[in-house]
């Protein structure tokens, strides 16, 4: 009894050291949350009379399109773990090229890398930026997952990952918004990715602030209520943005198909990912979309689509995930997702680009 005891306690004691050591090498950020912001000086505000041209994009750690991740099938029998050193450079001087030659006055990406053993610990964000010619004076970032050791056999290393913004205009805050998480066990939760949205404020001459939301919804949570859970909180930020009288845009990767867009049109490896709820349809209820349901679900929906997906079973566009919702205030002048050329070359994931009018309020 006395043995029992003692390898029980032992255990105990390695189960809590394990903890501790999981814990204090993850992640752990609040709620709400004021995130740095980096401006040079003299950063001009934006004027209520231009337009306002925004580029959002999932630009899949600069991985480009030449591998098959382990993640990329249902069985995660994907052969790749991780982009060579010439396949970043290749893809970071394409990303480059493309914001050059679109010249967003902001840019927002989803999947950059910081201190990732599988991008070489990098911090992309200082290596895309020297190659955007000083267009962007002002950034900002927030990390939504960071850890120093992921013991998952395909990962064994750590991992960083964030949400950025670059900015031709002043900005004048950020904040990160800590999304809700999957359910797990204690160990699972602190390794697992925390999804969150990064908000900035555009200083606007004479008016308020321009508010830009840049996020990543969850994708592997199958079978729970986590969609459900982002997406109101999503709703909860935005109604809370409206009743403050404040333009904003919303962006990024949400992993969600388009309310009426059936996952039987998919392939079954594609369609594994989705549930039939439809989680997304608050937001197109309440608000608008720079693509409408009836584009996005119409004859021409593939112009629409934004994800390609690295599965080499399917391996083209074949689905709309990623969006960009806008206030009342704000008016849409044009909106496409570059299909052709480097922009097709760089991701999974194609870049959304629109421009808006401002309506005085």
């Amino acid at each position: 009894m006395k043995l029992f005891k003692r390898i029980l306690l032992v255990l105990l004691s390695v189960f809590a050291l394990l903890l501790l050591l999981v814990y204090f090498s993850t992640f752990h950020p609040s709620d709400l949350e004021s995130v740095q912001v980096k401006c040079e000086e003299g950063a001009p505000s934006l004027k209520f009379s231009e337009p306002v041209k925004v580029l959002s994009w999932n630009i899949q750690y600069f991985a480009g399109r030449n591998r098959v991740f382990w993640y990329d099938v249902p069985d995660e029998t994907g052969p790749d773990t991780g982009p060579s050193r010439e396949e970043i450079e290749s893809t970071l001087k394409k990303v480059a090229n493309v914001i050059l030659e679109r010249d967003p006055d902001f840019v927002l990406f989803q999947e950059v890398d910081d201190g990732a053993k599988k991008t070489y610990s990098e911090n992309q964000s200082e290596r895309i930026l020297p190659l955007l010619s000083d267009k962007y004076p002002c950034q900002t970032e927030a990390f939504y997952w960071k850890a120093g050791f992921v013991p998952h056999p395909k990962i064994m290393g750590s991992v960083g990952m964030k949400l950025t913004i670059f900015s031709k205009y002043k900005i004048l805050s950020a904040s990160r918004h800590q999304l809700p998480t999957p359910p797990a066990d204690p160990i699972t939760k602190q390794l697992q990715l925390k999804r969150a949205i990064l908000e900035a404020s555009i200083d606007v001459k004479d008016k308020k602030p321009l508010v830009l939301l840049n996020t990543h919804l969850d994708a592997f949570s199958m079978g729970t209520d986590t969609m459900q859970r982002q997406v109101a909180f999503i709703e909860s930020l935005l109604e809370k943005l409206d009743s403050e009288k404040s333009e904003w845009v919303l962006a990024g990767d949400f992993n969600l198909l388009p309310p009426g867009f059936s996952k039987k049109q998919l392939h079954p490896n594609g369609a594994y990912y989705y549930s039939d709820d439809e989680e997304i349809s608050p937001l197109f209820k309440k608000w608008n979309s720079t693509a409408s349901l009836e584009e996005l679900n119409g004859p021409n929906r593939e112009k629409f689509f934004t994800h390609v997906p690295n599965d080499p079973q399917i391996a083209k566009p074949d689905r709309t995930i990623d969006y960009i919702f806008y206030s009342k205030g704000l008016i849409k002048k044009e909106y496409l997702v570059l299909k052709e050329g480097e922009a097709s070359e760089s991701s999974d994931h194609l870049p959304l680009e629109t421009t808006f009018s401002q309506e005085s309020r």
